[in-house]
């Protein structure tokens, strides 16, 4: 039983992969977006979502779950409507959303998912 960590570092590992199973680190808006709203901050974290699934060989409609973390609950309907539009048709992973104070105060959003790597296990 083999466990391939992705990019580690002293306090995390980007992606950690275990029976083909890819547990992603928390995932916020990109610097070019970090003091945006909560669009543009959603956009640009469910593209680096998108670019680290890549890089471990799978990709969103292999996605298992979702845990959504919101600044501010008045935002879920602007940050609902990015993430409807992300998830293909189908493919709608578990999904958990909840209020929490994020890491640095103009994030506004952050993710963390699981997903499927496949042919990796």
């Amino acid at each position: 039983m083999s466990i391939t960590r992705h990019d580690t570092k002293a306090r995390m590992s980007r992606a950690v992969i275990h029976n083909g199973v890819a547990w992603l680190c928390g995932q916020v808006a990109g610097p070019e977006a970090r003091h945006g709203d909560i669009t543009a901050q959603t956009e640009s974290m469910l593209a680096r979502v998108d670019a680290l699934l890549a890089e471990i060989g799978s990709d969103r409609e292999h996605l298992l779950s979702a845990t959504i973390y919101l600044k501010d609950g008045q935002d879920v309907a602007a940050m609902n409507a990015v993430w409807d539009a992300w998830v293909p048709e189908g493919h709608a992973p578990a999904r958990t959303c909840v209020c929490a104070p994020l890491p640095a105060d103009e994030l506004k959003v952050e993710i963390t998912v699981t997903a499927l790597v496949p042919g990796s296990s």
